[in-house]
Parts: C-alpha cells; structure tokens; sequence
C-alpha cells in the first residue's frame, strides 16, 4: 500500500516527507534545537555569572587594599610635612643643624625597630591587628609631638612615631599579597606606596596651607593633621579580613576557605589555592617532623632562601641609598642652593614634586601586571641615574640663575617620577611575595629594616655629606648608587609577574640559569604544570 509523502527506507525505518508548510516537525530536530538553546542560555548565564563575581572580588579586595594601606599615608605625610615643618621648628625651638639632622632622620631609625617586631607580632596576633597596633602607637607619637614644648619631647614623638610606621610598611604590603589574586597581586600591592605618595603630597600641602601662621603654632597644626587617618584606620580593621595564609598557619582552614571564596576570582581555583597554602605551611605533615624556629632558618638560610633575601634586602635598600628620602625630606634646601629663596616658592615647588611623584605611581599601577616587575625597575633605575646626575651637574656647574633653578626642578621632579614609576612600588611587591609563607613576614621585615636603616642613614648624614662635598657631590654619589642598582636588578631580580606565591617559591627553589650571560630565572613551567 503506497502512502503520499511515506516511504521505507533500507534500515526499515519509516521517514516522513515533509513539505515547508507543514504543521508537523520531527520531534528530534526540535529536541536538538532546544538543547542548542539551552546550552547557548546556560553559557551566557554562566559568563555573565563568572563576570559578575570578578568585579565584585576586585572591588572587595580593592577595598582590603585601600584600608591597609592606610598606615602608609602616615609614612608619606611625616616626610612631606617635615620638610616644611622643620624651617619653622627651626625657628620656634631654635634648634641647630645636627639636631635638624638627627630630628628628620630618628624616624627611619625607630622605624627599623617596628619593622623588626611587626614580624613577629603579626605572625602571633595577625596582620590586621599588627596594622591597629601601628596606627595607634604612631597616634600616641603625633599628640607628643603636637604638644612637645622642646626638641628633647618633640623627640620622644618621633621616636613613637617610627615605631609605629615601622609596624606599619612592613606589614601592608604582606596582608595586600597574602589576599590578592594572582593576576592582580602587584597593582594591589603597590597601593601603599601610592599612598606613601599621596601622604607626601599631603604633606607638602599642608606646609603651604599653614605657612602663614605664627611659627609657634603652624608646624604644630602641620603635625597634628597627621593624626586623622588613623581615624579611617580605626573604622577599617571591623571590615577588612584576616589574611588567609595566616589563618591557615593556625590551623582555621574553614575561616581561610571563606576569605578565599571573597578574594578569588574564579570559585574553581578557591580549592586549588587553598591546597598549595596548605602544602607551604606544612600543615598535615607528620607531627614527629621537626621544624626548626623561623629566626634561625633566616640566620642560616638553605641557598634557595640565601638567593630570596638578597634579592628582598638588597632591592629595598637600593631603593633608600639612591637618595630618594634626601630628596624629599630637603628639596626646600635643594631649590635653595639652586637659587630660590622665598619660603613660599620653596614650598610651592616642593609641591610640583609631591604631585609628580603622586601622578607617576598611578602609572606603576597600570603597568606592573601587564609590562612586568623587572622592565619597570630598568626604566626606573636607568632614570633616575640620569636624573640624579643631572641635579648633581645643575647645583655643580649653572650657578643660581633662572636656568639653574628650572634644570633643577625639572630634574628633581624626573628623578621622583621614575622612581614612582619602578623601584618605588616594586621593590615592595617583591618583598612581600618572593618569601615562603612560613617565614615571608619575618623575612620581609627584614627587608623592611635594611630599607629603614638605608634611609635613616641618608636622611641623617646628608647635610653634612653635602657640607663636605657640596649638594652637587652628593647627588653625582647618588647618581652613582643608582647606577649600581641597574646591575643589581639585571643579575638578582627575577620576573614573578602572573604566578602565585607559592609558585614563586618554587622558581627560587629551582634556582637561576645563565642565558647568554644573562641571569635570568630558568623555565620554571615544569614546576607548575597541573598533573
């Protein structure tokens, strides 16, 4: 029997002829057509989903970022704010050089002292609550001072205040490592010293603002303002996490597990992360291995270690000995040489130096996760050694002329920007990643002491360095450290760019390889390809 539109195949299966008018179609082509549909739905929903939760972890750890960064502002404000401050301490409480000297450069050396005992502090009490520890011995330092009637109080200040921001520098950067994610952990971490700039850039505002007071009172507003970030500091610790690594050292893997599900990007890696932690804590190992204390696998370190604190003190000292803090603590004294002698110009081109050195850091921000650590830190070294030889030629050979004074401005604001653009934020990046999670704050406190010591050093011997052998000498010396830096960052200074921390371990660990005579970290892919 024949049937219009039917036919037999030859595996006896009956097919349908259908025209393209016909009100009925096959079933599994409408079946395949909705799972197309479904698929297409699911994976928009499931990218639009991915998309949604990353802008949230970046406005989050963003907002951790911001809040334990704090303590940095106060670090920049003190410098910026005393080399105003100090032309009018000078004149209230009569103080000579030395004193200024010694007054300007004590910070840095309490600082160490901090540094050394945020360490361990934050290894037995936390990272966040190492952060209210600074802010609130640096806010005893800033009443003292505000009040000091005499150099000798107005000493016992500054001593609590660098304390305090030696609490304070060395702990940010590690919290802001430790919660970050891979991909963002350098921008993140270079915001404290965005913030170190905008306190220098507040600072030297405040200088210009209350200039016009009576001596006896405005250097004394000038330091008191510094107290108001601790207020934000204050509000931030009931925000801001605990560090997951540091949970995890304290055997709270469940709290650790939470803060990563914020700080993660994408949810599939929170466990993935989450084990390598577990693994660089040595949690799980069997409790009959035995570890030795913290202090004394630094004083006697295996050479994968021996390779990471060169490479962390070293950077953060270089980042001290090529001047920076002279820079900063005396362009009043510098554009003075070169010729300016109006307080208020003195002030108003401190200024231009605060905002330069403020603007380029927000370019390191940019650049840091996409150029790299390493690239940043040749243009910047490179910089500023041709920067600082400039300063040194302009004070040496132009006299005090009007092109003296603009060459001099032009070369001190150069040298602050290529600094801000490299070695002033990466050197802080590195310290605070390239360590083993059980020793990164110890070690990085370390680093933090090498860089406080190398800038109380500067900061107290260079009026009498330049005394000797002029301000141009100095600055042609500068100039010289700089460029040592340049071969310090080619033959010690690896690329952590893209990896996690405990990758970067790894590398160390690895070790280098020489390539065309160049020292370079060898193809560390094996170490971390998935099994």
């Amino acid at each position: 029997m024949g049937l219009k539109g039917v036919h037999e195949n030859g595996n006896t299966e009956v097919g349908l002829t259908l025209g393209s008018n016909n009100k009925y179609t096959r079933m599994d082509s409408q079946l395949r057509q909705s799972d197309d549909f479904d698929d297409d739905d699911y994976n928009a929903s499931e990218h639009h989903r991915q998309m949604e939760r990353r802008k949230t972890t970046r406005k989050y750890v963003f907002a951790c970022s911001v809040f334990a960064s704090l303590n940095s502002v106060l670090l920049g404000y003190d410098v910026g704010v005393m080399s105003g401050a100090v032309l009018f301490i000078q004149e209230d409480l009569k103080i000579t050089e030395v004193q200024e000297e010694i007054l300007i450069g004590i910070l840095s050396v309490m600082s160490l002292l901090g540094s050394l005992g945020g360490g361990r502090t934050s290894d037995a009490i936390g990272r966040k609550w190492t952060m209210g520890l600074a802010a609130i011995v640096f806010q005893l330092g800033a009443v003292v001072m505000t009040f000091a009637p005499s150099f000798e109080v107005l000493m016992m200040g500054r001593i609590l205040a660098g304390i305090g921001i030696g609490f304070g520098v060395m702990i940010a950067p590690v919290y802001i490592a430790e919660i970050s994610p891979t991909v963002a952990r350098g921008s993140f971490t270079s915001f404290p010293e965005i913030f170190i700039n905008l306190g220098i850039l507040l600072g030297y505002v405040s200088n210009y603002v209350f200039s016009g007071l009576s001596s006896h009172i405005n250097w004394r507003i000038m330091l008191a303002v510094g107290i108001l970030p601790s207020i934000f500091i204050a509000f931030a610790l009931f925000v801001i996490p605990e560090s997951p690594r540091w949970l995890v050292m304290r055997n709270r893997v469940e709290e650790a597990r939470s803060v990563l599900l914020k700080t993660n990007e994408n949810e599939a890696e929170v466990e993935e992360r989450l084990a390598e932690i577990l693994l660089a804590a040595g949690v799980g190992k069997e409790d009959n291995v035995e570890q030795k204390p913290v202090w004394r696998e630094l004083l006697s370190p295996s050479p994968a270690l021996a390779k990471m604190l060169i490479t962390g003190i070293g950077i953060q000292c270089f980042q001290q000995i090529t001047g920076i803090d002279a820079t900063v603590y005396y362009s009043p004294e510098i554009f003075k040489a070169a010729g300016i002698d109006e307080k208020s110009k003195l002030l108003a081109a401190t200024v231009a130096v605060g905002v330069t050195k403020t603007a380029f850091i927000l370019i390191a921000i940019v650049l840091i996760d996409r150029v790299g650590r390493k690239p940043l830190l040749y243009v910047s070294t490179i910089g500023m050694t041709v920067c600082l030889f400039s300063v040194g030629v302009t004070l040496s050979f132009l006299g005090e002329g009007r092109a003296g004074i603009v060459m001099a401005i032009l070369s001190v604001c150069g040298n602050v920007a290529f600094f801000s653009i490299g070695i002033g934020p990466v050197c802080w990046v590195l310290t605070s990643e390239i360590f083993p999670l059980r020793v990164r704050a110890q070690a990085s406190a370390l680093g933090a002491v090498g860089n406080r010591v190398c800038s109380g050093f500067v900061a107290m011997s260079f009026l009498s360095v330049s005394h000797a052998i002029t301000f141009g000498g100095a600055f042609f010396l500068f100039s010289a450290f700089s460029a040592l830096s340049v071969v310090f960052v080619h033959k010690c200074v690896p690329e952590t760019k893209g990896k996690s921390l405990e990758q970067i371990e790894l590398l160390f660990q690895d070790g280098y390889e020489r390539r065309g005579g160049e020292v370079q970290l060898g193809d560390a892919e094996h170490l971390v390809q998935k099994e």
